[in-house]
């Protein structure tokens, strides 16, 4: 009787050591949770009424109606009356830029210089900083974020998870573009230029002399400035071009036609006085922040733009941006609404902050609910786009971020 007893201990420990030496390789334990909502935006299709998300560990299982998907019984469940995948902040410097504005948090702009390409927001990016997690228990999953504004190459983008204490584990997209500025905005922090001939002029013959590198013995560009001006030629990374004045947007899309990069149009106060030349060069754009200051360059900006881009069928998102007071950010989802309260439609101004932002930034896993794609929601206690309405809870990769109504 006692040998019968020892005998499976004996074999169990066998069994353990097997496992440890590598010679069985146990099946890890699954993480479920279920994600349930009155109504579901999965930014796929139309809303889903009583619908529901499925989470295995990181990614996105299923979803349908609560009537069609298999919820297990030992799934973790969170209800919401209204879900939307995590939303994304198309373009801002949160994490460069700061939340107390002062010295020691804004690293957004560096003035020596009027051309700065090898610059990487990847090198001055701190997911520590408070305002990444302010956003983040606003339903922001993802910021695209970077050099800001205000010289004629900033730097270059790059795009992060709001999740996650390291550079490394936020990181999604090292170079998601190289920032350029046209117009007045380029020319206030700098010597020279002094105008936008001479700006464009200093552009020009720099994207001339990397091209030259590429042709020559420099192939693989030596010079960091140069091979991030390279990347952008080759078609590699995008040419994200601020430009307000309508007179500034045809210049961009000038050089876009010379040199032949892809350009996102970012900002755009005037972009509805030059939809058709948009619209023909097949080219996105990031709108300014709705709401933005109307002075400056963006003097003549319009709560109706967002509107008049999508009528026309060009890819719209809207940004937080950048604001020279604190804490330099705004809220991307109130300009969205706002948007949508001047014309632009429910679908298209919850896309501006979701699909339409991923699709642009080329962001393959983000931005919409659907199976295999990364668990990134935003749970609402009523219409997102309602001043009184709360983010109650925020998952991202999977995993609950932020749990207190905001």
């Amino acid at each position: 009787m006692l040998s019968s007893l020892v005998q499976p201990r004996g074999l169990s420990f066998l069994l353990a050591a097997l496992l440890l030496w590598g010679g069985l390789s146990p099946t890890p334990a699954q993480s479920q949770r279920a994600v349930r909502a009155d109504t579901l935006y999965t930014m796929t299709g139309a809303p889903i009424q009583d619908g529901v998300v499925l989470i295995e560990n990181e990614t996105i299982a299923a979803v349908g109606p609560a009537s069609e998907v298999d919820v297990p019984a030992s799934a973790e469940v969170h209800e919401a009356s209204v879900v939307t995948p995590g939303l994304i902040d198309p373009r801002g410097t949160v994490g460069l830029s700061g939340i107390y504005n002062v010295s020691a948090d804004q690293d957004q702009l560096d003035t020596s210089e009027p051309m700065q390409p090898a610059l990487r927001a990847l090198d001055a990016y701190n997911p520590q900083e408070q305002l990444v997690s302010f956003v983040q228990q606003l339903g922001f999953t993802t910021v695209h974020t970077g050099h800001a504004p205000g010289a004629l190459i900033s730097g270059q983008t790059a795009t992060f998870s709001t999740a996650g204490a390291t550079v490394e584990a936020s990181l999604r997209d090292s170079v998601t573009a190289v920032a350029f500025t046209l117009g007045p905005d380029a020319q206030a922090r700098f010597e020279s230029p002094g105008t936008r001939a001479k700006g464009v002029s200093m552009l020009r013959q720099a994207l001339h002399d990397a091209q030259a590198a590429m042709d020559g013995d420099d192939a693989g560009g030596s010079d960091l400035g140069q091979k991030a001006l390279q990347d952008v030629l080759r078609g590699e990374v995008p040419a994200l071009i601020t430009a307000h004045r309508a007179h500034d947007i045809q210049t961009a899309l000038r050089l876009q036609d010379e040199f032949g990069f892809e350009m996102i149009l970012d900002g755009a106060a005037e972009a509805y006085l030059v939809v058709d030349e948009i619209e023909e060069a097949g080219v996105p754009v990031i709108l300014h922040p709705t709401m933005a200051r109307p002075s400056g360059t963006t003097q003549n900006a319009a709560f109706t733009t967002a509107a008049t881009l999508h009528e026309a069928g060009i890819p719209v998102a809207i940004q937080t941006g950048w604001e020279p007071y604190v804490p330099k950010t705004r809220i991307a989802l109130y300009e969205a609404a706002i948007a949508m309260a001047h014309g632009l439609p429910r679908t298209a101004a919850l896309a501006s902050i979701t699909r339409e932002a991923a699709e642009i930034l080329d962001l393959e896993n983000v931005g919409t609910l659907a199976p295999g794609q990364r668990a990134d929601l935003a749970l609402f206690d009523g219409d997102p786009f309602e001043y009184t309405t709360h983010v109650c809870t925020v998952l991202s990769g999977g995993e609950v971020v932020s749990d207190e109504c905001k």
